[in-house]
């Protein structure tokens, strides 16, 4: 096990900085830690260790001056765009596909001398909560092998929690940097969309997914996830939903000011105990630093998930059913399974949906108005924790509780288009993690992840037990 591959970001750019380490011999840390546990996780699916040391020799070599990602190796989800690798989604229809351009982060993690060490594992067509496809196979959890890591970024996260990875960036339209970074124990952040660019996304963000979908960055701390939406974010001329927004770095005064409201359920969907005192030991833990921290409920929670429903998962399956038609065959079960969930429902008629997006509005305005009193919320990220490859169900608090309505818990914050981050704070009786979300209205990224950062410094991320094992221990 290599304990630098464990470190916080910031320390490792600090020590590359430094010239304490050459990003020669940083990647051939990580590059030792991914062929130690890539073939247990199959978090990377694109990965070539003399590309990545060629990325560092040049580094390395060069006269320029150092970038503020100096080094640091990185992960890119298959979804976004990365010249010269594999950005496959996770489906067979895509096998082999290799952009040419990189998407707006990508080059902009290039041009501030990150390494990218590859490309990690989603679900097919990105539309699932756990990661597994025909294409790859099954992504595992570092914390407990018969579990999931998440999805559609659990290659991300998996990789990320296990020290393959420094840090990266995943994708979220309905939890997916949030819930992976809840079921791995690392922390997240769903931006407010445009925030970091969007562009060079696939499937691309457009139509309702401009609202509900954003890049967002994933690492082992809130201080990494900080460091990387401030370097890599900014506006995209090209990006229709890309505010020209700048950076403002709230001071403590100004974040004690902030009413941050809390709450444990939704009331309709039940949590596990232990998520409950997550919740309320992060709540604790700012009222410890003099924040005041009130219970508080949105009334239009319900009416946004409803409305989440109708644009992700309905008019996501009329957006994909053109391009799987006639394909079935070569369809992964995952992906099967949520067509399966979609189609249940008729296709959205034309007036069905001009009158959802008038409602979106109506109810967008709703819990802008409801959070004028409390801007930041604290609140679960999940029913449970990460579950076991396949299930779909669970009970919770003896009451039955279905697959999407267990994570309907980041659902809401989509429909906002708001940021929401994650931060790892408590253990399910099996030792699993369980996270907290912090969400705040748009465009106030800056503002949800101090608070963030405050959670993240009394509680954080621990490695998982399968760093610290032998490989004979894992394969009994």
């Amino acid at each position: 096990m290599s304990d630098l591959t464990l470190l916080p970001a910031v320390e490792l750019l600090s020590m590359l900085h430094g010239s304490r380490i050459s990003p020669v011999e940083l990647a051939e840390e990580f590059i030792r830690e991914i062929e130690r546990l890539n073939p247990t996780l199959n978090a990377i699916i694109d990965f070539d260790a003399e590309r990545v040391r060629a990325q560092a020799k040049g580094l390395t070599a060069s006269s320029t001056a150092r970038g503020p990602l100096f080094g640091l190796p990185m992960t890119v989800k298959s979804s976004i765009s990365t010249a010269g690798y594999r950005c496959e989604i996770g489906s067979k229809l895509n096998q082999g596909s290799v952009p040419k351009e990189d998407a707006p982060v990508v080059a902009r993690m290039r041009a501030a001398d990150a390494v990218i060490l590859g490309t990690t594992n989603c679900p097919e067509f990105l539309m699932a909560y756990e990661t597994d496809n025909d294409l790859h196979g099954r992504t595992c959890n570092p914390w407990a092998l018969d579990r999931t890591p998440g999805g559609s970024s659990g290659g991300e996260s998996a990789a990320i929690a296990a020290g393959l990875s420094a840090g990266g960036f995943g994708s979220d339209s309905g939890g997916s940097v949030r819930e992976p970074a809840h079921f791995t124990g690392i922390c997240s952040l769903k931006p407010t969309p445009g925030r970091i660019p969007g562009r060079g996304h696939l499937p691309p963000c457009i139509g309702p997914f401009s609202i509900l979908g954003a890049i967002g960055p994933m690492a082992r701390t809130i201080a990494d996830v900080t460091l990387l939406f401030e370097t890599l974010s900014g506006r995209d001329p090209h990006d229709p939903v890309s505010a020209p927004v700048p950076l403002h770095i709230p001071s403590r005064e100004e974040l004690k000011h902030i009413p941050i409201g809390y709450f444990e359920e939704d009331g309709l969907v039940p949590v596990t105990g232990e998520t409950r005192q997550a919740v309320h030991d992060a709540a604790q833990a700012l009222r410890k630093q003099g924040f005041r921290v009130e219970p508080f409920r949105p009334t239009a929670l319900e009416a946004a998930r409803r409305l989440w429903w109708k644009f992700f998962v309905r008019s996501g399956a009329m957006f994909l059913d053109p391009i799987v038609r006639g394909k079935e065959s070569q369809l992964s079960p995952t992906f099967r399974d949520f067509l399966g969930i979609a189609h249940a429902e008729p296709p959205l008629s034309g007036t069905e949906l001009l009158e959802a997006w008038a409602e979106c509005d109506q109810v967008r305005e709703g819990l802008l108005a409801e959070m004028q009193k409390f801007p930041v919320l604290l609140c679960p990220v999940c029913s449970v924790p990460a579950f076991r490859h396949g299930e779909r169900a669970w009970q919770v608090q003896n009451q039955p509780v279905a697959y999407l309505d267990a994570m309907r818990y980041t659902q809401w914050f989509n429909l906002l288009a708001a940021p929401a981050a994650v931060v790892p704070v408590g253990k399910s009786p099996e030792g699993l993690p369980i996270g907290v979300q912090i969400a705040g209205l748009p465009y106030s990224d800056e503002i949800v992840l101090a608070i963030a950062a405050i959670v993240d410094q009394e509680f954080g991320y621990t490695p998982p037990p399968l760093v610290a094992e032998p490989t004979a221990a894992r394969e009994r």
